[in-house]
């Protein structure tokens, strides 16, 4: 009887696999015990009653931000009344909103296998699949939820959020305005729409959402309301220009020389039609563009808005955000005018470093980083370069972040599952995360040697360093890849699905790279030394 259900189980949760249970701590044993747990006594009607009244309550607190307050008062709910589907649901997404996603699995996968037709299960079940980076058996779950209730937020949101990770930008934001129009009081939901909206340099309708955020979004939440406020004031002006990015010159390519300084690409541009030649790194861990506070009080670049921090690798993690605006970016014959960056301090690492060339800066082009021939070149994307391109090997996808990383699968010796890394041409060095170097599996790996790490946000010293056997992204694969372990939360918090790590310049620079950032795909060339 009990291999028939767990059968018929399998045919509505298609995804559960060895794999997927590793990653969700779920097992067969589990699953097995809570489908043979006789069904408990209905609760007293007054004892009934007490439970509504408190996940009531918990879900206004929920709404207000405090979200532990809500999660005891839910749990004390569950003491009340354990089989209650709409209490395990609201915890389940509590949970979710304070990134403990697999307990927000575990919750959420109980009550969709007793109720197979409750799509706010699924569609809560899918967003912590999605968190996780699985990407795949979250789609197919997200789906099965809109199937069930077509009127669903979160199933929506969940679809257009995975659409927005994998480069479909349109679907995405069409989704999350089904999202937004269902359930309008969901700040997050209206948080990552303007998010999107942004992306796709709708910047008047991106203020729009950011300041509706602002009305519904708990005072609770200082931090991105803080952030929120002087990215409004930046997109408003934003807003006023009437285009950005905007790509000068008329030779189909342009080609500089690379000067490699610890395994990371530097460049000259010059900005603003000034003759000082400033050595700019190649940045393919950032979206948007970065010059240094002394670099832009040299130029006398003045902020546009500052308001909130940002979260980056380094020190206490966070640095101030602090807006500015270059009315061109000129790369050997190529200028780009009307150039959004960051201006921020940069910590001394030995290098004179003046700023750091994002993705937006170069996504109109076909981007090539040579390794080998110290070369970075910009080519016009026509129909024959992209036929070109499109010859060539498989291309490798990738992912967008939410705060605009871009994500790759990656496959380390001995660990059973392929990770989510972030392709980092602006990192010297591999990072694994400290959640991954405390596994069995890696930490057998750990040497003695500490080092000292010069990051966005600040200075970390005395971090532990690995060796790793076998590093393999795509079919791509080096040996002996040294990498550091680092707390990834903070970055984790803001990139919308697990990263377990960044792919650096140490395994980079053996190769020939050609990115293709509007399509999230890179081209890989060995160098051959």
């Amino acid at each position: 009887m009990l291999y028939k259900r767990f059968i018929a189980i399998r045919r509505f949760f298609p995804f559960q696999s060895k794999r997927l249970l590793r990653l969700s701590w779920i097992s067969l044993a589990t699953c097995l015990l809570f489908i043979s747990v006789m069904a408990r006594e209905d609760v007293s009607e007054t004892r009934s009653l007490d439970n509504k009244q408190l996940v009531k309550q918990a879900e206004k607190i929920a709404r207000k931000g405090d979200l532990p307050a809500a999660e005891k008062l839910l749990r004390q709910a569950l003491e009340l009344d354990s089989t209650d589907p709409r209490t395990k649901l609201s915890l389940s997404y509590v949970l979710l909103k304070q990134h403990r996603y697999r307990d927000s699995y575990s919750i959420a996968f109980e009550v969709a296998n007793a109720d197979h037709k409750n799509a706010r299960a699924y569609a809560l079940v899918g967003l912590a699949l999605l968190n996780f980076g699985d990407f795949r058996h979250a789609e197919t779950i997200l789906n099965n939820s809109l199937t069930l209730d077509h009127n669903e937020a979160l199933g929506w949101y969940g679809l257009g959020m995975l659409d927005f990770y994998e480069n479909r930008i349109k679907d995405g934001l069409s989704r999350l305005e089904s999202a937004a129009y269902l359930d309008a009081e969901d700040s997050d939901i209206i948080f990552s729409l303007a998010q999107v909206y942004a992306r796709d340099e709708k910047y008047k309708e991106a203020a729009e959402a950011y300041d509706k955020f602002l009305r519904i979004s708990p005072f609770s939440d200082v931090e991105r309301r803080d952030r929120i406020k002087g990215l409004i004031a930046f997109l408003s002006y934003l807003g006023n220009k009437q285009d950005l990015y905007v790509v000068e010159g008329d030779q189909a390519q342009t080609v500089l020389p690379i000067e490699l300084a610890r395994d990371r690409p530097i460049i000259e541009v010059t900005v603003n039609n000034r003759p000082d030649k400033l050595r700019f790194v190649l940045d393919t861990g950032s979206g948007i563009s970065v010059i240094s506070d002394d670099t832009a009080a040299r130029l006398k670049i003045n902020p546009v808005s500052k308001g909130g921090l940002a979260r980056a690798v380094g020190g206490n993690g966070k640095f101030d955000i602090v807006y500015g605006f270059l009315k061109n970016v000129n790369m050997g014959n190529v200028k780009v005018r009307n150039v959004p960056v960051y201006i921020r301090k940069f910590h001394d690492d030995g290098e004179k470093i003046d700023g750091y060339i994002g993705l937006s800066l170069i996504s109109k082009f076909l981007t090539t980083v040579d390794y080998g021939d110290a070369k970075f070149t910009l080519t016009k994307k026509t129909d024959q370069t992209m036929a070109n391109y499109d010859k060539q090997e498989m291309a490798l996808p990738l992912r967008l972040t939410s705060s605009g990383f871009l994500s790759g699968e990656v496959q380390l010796n001995g660990v059973g599952t392929p990770l989510n890394f972030i392709v980092d041409t602006g990192a010297s060095i591999s990072v694994i995360s400290s959640d991954l170097a405390s596994t069995n599996e890696v930490k057998t790996f750990s040497m003695a040697e500490k080092m000292r790490v010069v990051g966005a946000a600040g200075i970390t010293e005395d971090v532990q360093s690995y060796m790793l056997p076998k590093v393999t992204f795509g079919n791509h694969t080096r040996e002996s890849i040294k990498a550091i372990a680092l707390n990834l939360n903070i970055i984790n918090e803001a990139s919308g699905f697990e990263q377990a790590g960044i792919l650096g310049g140490n395994f980079l620079k053996n190769y020939k790279l050609t990115f293709d950032f509007q399509r999230s795909t890179v081209l890989f060339t060995p160098i051959v030394r």
